[in-house]
């Protein structure tokens, strides 16, 4: 019998889902280290618009949250922006944050996340919806791991460098 180290919970962003490739590989890559994997589907929440959505996928992304054991909380994008913010009211083991806005355009409060947690911002410097300088400013005050990557806001071109990342994150975290 595994013995599980805790749980990986992993956002999607706004028109994606629990299914799609960054997810996906980085759920692999928990699995293979012995972390049990939630994918939080928020798609149903996504049709009122980024705003709209924010505070009830927080809503729905702290209730997935389990309470017994360690957790990672990994999210793309606006599940990114999301997972900031839970670890804000949950207490967590680490951040993987990927392609991470400052704010949600309409939404009162900006990306913020629990100070000592471990985290890593990875991010495309071709970035056309998350300008790479935001990134700086938002991990800077955290001193937060970031890794920057030549590629755009989907980070599509570089799922394998982002999943040997995960991979390092996890380690660490393991050790």
């Amino acid at each position: 019998m595994t013995v599980l180290k805790g749980c990986v919970v992993l956002s999607h962003g706004m028109g994606s889902s629990p299914q799609a490739t960054k997810v996906s590989a980085l759920a692999a890559v928990a699995d293979a280290h012995g972390w049990r994997t939630l994918r939080p589907d928020y798609r149903d929440l996504d049709m009122q618009g980024l705003a709209a959505a924010a505070a009830p996928r927080l809503a729905r992304l702290i209730e997935a949250i389990p309470g017994d054991g360690p957790c990672v909380l990994v999210g793309s994008s606006f599940g990114a922006f999301i997972s900031g913010l839970a670890s804000l009211q949950r207490p967590v083991g680490g951040l993987f944050l990927l392609a991470t806005p400052p704010l949600i355009p309409d939404y009162a409060h900006p990306f913020a996340m629990r100070e000592g947690v471990p985290a890593c911002f990875v991010h495309g410097w071709r970035d056309d919806l998350c300008p790479v300088e935001a990134v700086f400013n938002i991990a800077r005050p955290y001193r937060a791991e970031l890794l920057l990557l030549d590629d755009d806001h989907r980070l599509s071109a570089k799922v394998e460098i982002i999943a040997t990342c995960f991979d390092r994150f996890l380690a660490r975290l393991d050790a």
